[in-house]
């Protein structure tokens, strides 16, 4: 690795501007799951192994509709959870560069964490939304709105919500999490989809500079960020790709790191 690292931190060394992609195992050394595999998903929620249902299962809209409390249930705790998440240090690391370097992130994560480790809402391009923003389930308007005042009461046992449930302001309909789940044909992309196209136009504009892309956490089985860094990357950019357990890059090309977000991002900023 200590070969490995130096290439890495030379290659952000001589950078003029920086794309991290971050996937699900950007979180974990913050304390979160990464919901890998049915065995990982109920480790991190119990009460939903006696049911059956996968992430992929209960990450879907359909359960907002046929029941409510379940599907809040989920998405409720999971606000509750990332709300009393700090940060790793790897996100601090990230933070320093970014006031030295030109930098947007590309990621998956719904949590907030970058943004609540000191990014600027305009540097975080979210392609899968926001557990923090809420949008009406049927929907009855592509408006998004901040979920800032919304608390909803568990059950602990089951992991069903108890109580009232936070509706769309304008129809008073139910209102979900602006997230885009499997199989969402209702999914509001009115708020990221700015940041998303902003993010399109200043990759654009590095191809005659040195982008270097710092791929975190992405792994294969969704895998737009993974793609997305590859494709940043092939323009004539450098991918540095940490990843513990899937760290293959395509092709060969690029600098991969067999490591943990924190432990990869802290030993680079050492030799930086």
């Amino acid at each position: 690795m200590d070969a490995a690292l130096d290439t890495a931190a030379g290659l952000i060394s001589g950078a003029d501007a920086l794309l991290v992609c971050a996937g699900a195992g950007m979180g974990v050394d913050s304390g979160l799951p990464d919901f890998r595999g049915p065995e990982g998903f109920w480790r991190a929620y119990p009460p939903y192994r006696s049911l059956g249902l996968a992430f992929e299962e209960l990450a879907d809209p359909v359960h907002f509709a046929m029941d409510p409390p379940l599907a809040w249930g989920f998405y409720g705790h999971r606000l509750a959870l990332y709300r009393s998440t700090v940060p790793h240090a790897g996100f601090d690391v990230l933070l320093r560069w970014s006031r030295r370097l030109p930098t947007m992130v590309f990621t998956s994560n719904v949590d907030g964490q970058f943004q609540r480790a000191g990014f600027d809402a305009s540097q975080v391009a979210e392609v899968h939304g926001s557990i923090h923003h809420l949008q009406c389930t049927l929907p009855c308007r592509q408006d998004v709105w901040p979920a800032d005042d919304v608390s909803v009461r568990l059950d602990s046992a089951s992991m069903r919500a108890v109580g009232a449930l936070p509706l769309c302001p304008r129809c008073d309909e139910l209102a979900r999490p602006n997230i885009l789940m499997f199989g969402d044909a209702y999914w509001v992309g009115s708020r990221s989809r700015p940041t998303l196209d902003a993010l399109t136009a200043w990759r654009r504009g590095w191809r005659s500079g040195r982008l270097v892309v710092v791929e975190i956490g992405a792994g294969t089985g969704v895998p737009t960020v993974r793609r997305h860094a590859e494709l940043a990357s092939a323009a004539g950019g450098a991918l540095i790709r940490i990843n513990p357990r899937e760290p293959e890059l395509r092709h060969g090309r690029g600098v991969s790191l067999v490591m943990g977000a924190a432990e990869a991002l802290t030993a680079l900023d050492a030799r930086l």
